[in-house]
């Protein structure tokens, strides 16, 4: 039996909200990451071919303009940016001088070339450093044909053994690298797998949590310093942490609709941050909700992250 100590505690988790940290208006916010090099939170605007680089301590972010759609992206050993493009994967040189911000950008590999209802979709680096990520069918009918890839220097790009999804999202690894945790959004499952980074091989698919509250549809993910999964969960305004079982710990609410993607980071990765989207929102929900597409944080004590590890791009 619980004590009343323990209710009390799991009642403030349960009311805790998310706060405004960065305003914007991103139509699909997404990709969330701490870069410690440059001490900046990065994300990119699906919608608006941009990613975008804010320091805590200025008042403006940095935006650099691509070429197509950033479905995610991560951050090289090099000092480069790895960017998984609509339907190709591209290797990004950020410009020195800030004021012209016009990023060089080197295809490295076409992804899903024949298929035209796909793009990029959610991504991060394994714990290994390579990029990992899913795609998405963007036509109306929605069916599942996206797929699950690894790519790196080292073996190139390799379709994973998984089941296709309609939305490939809530890519992310447990502490050890050993299990790929993974969702495709229209299910309202969030699975797991046995991941090995060197060989690609992936166990076969187990439920690790299911999706229960109304409009609720699982987006990003992301693992802390317990093993515990963070959910952003699109139409439901909330973020869910999972126990290592998948057992839901707590909810945190954000003053907006579709939270996307949460991420750890700061000093000693000790802060919750959160992007959002004013996607799939009407013009009252806009009116009502005028935050929407902003970054939001969540400052408490005991939260704890950990680093994504860097792209290998040190080795072919």
């Amino acid at each position: 039996m619980e004590s009343k100590q323990d209710n009390s505690t799991q009642d403030n988790a349960l009311q805790a909200t998310l706060q405004l940290a960065f305003p914007q208006r991103a139509t699909l916010g997404e990709g969330l990451q701490w870069h410690a090099a440059t001490s900046s939170w990065w994300w990119t605007d699906i919608e608006g071919a941009a990613i975008h680089a804010w320091n805590p301590g200025l008042a403006e972010a940095a935006s650099y303009k691509l070429p197509d759609r950033v479905g995610s992206f991560v951050h090289c050993r090099s000092g480069r940016i790895l960017a998984g493009m609509a339907k190709w994967i591209g290797m990004v040189t950020l410009s020195q001088d800030m004021a012209t911000r016009a990023p060089h950008v080197q295809t490295v590999a076409a992804v899903d070339a024949a298929e035209w209802r796909t793009r990029i979709n959610d991504g991060r680096t394994d714990r290994r450093g390579y990029y990992v990520f899913g795609t998405m069918n963007e036509a109306p009918e929605k069916r599942p044909i996206g797929s699950f890839y690894q790519y790196s220097l080292r073996h190139g790009l390799r379709r994973l053994a998984l089941p296709a999804a309609a939305i490939a999202n809530s890519i992310c690894f447990s502490l050890d690298g050993a299990t790929m945790y993974f969702t495709d959004t229209l299910t309202r499952r969030i699975m797991q797998c046995d991941y090995d980074a060197e060989t690609a091989r992936v166990g076969a698919p187990r439920l690790f949590a299911q999706v229960t509250e109304r409009h609720a549809w699982p987006d990003g993910s992301i693992i802390d310093a317990e093993g515990c999964l963070w959910n952003a969960q699109w139409g439901a305004g909330s973020v869910v942490r999972y126990a290592p079982d998948g057992t839901p710990l707590r909810v945190v609410r954000v003053p907006v609709k579709n939270p996307t993607c949460p991420a750890f980071g700061g000093a000693g990765y000790a802060q919750l941050m959160l992007t959002t989207a004013r996607q799939e929102m009407s013009a009252d929900e806009l009116e009502r909700m005028p935050q929407s597409g902003s970054l939001f944080a969540l400052a408490e004590a005991g939260l704890q992250g950990v680093p994504d590890a860097l792209f290998d791009d040190t080795e072919a």
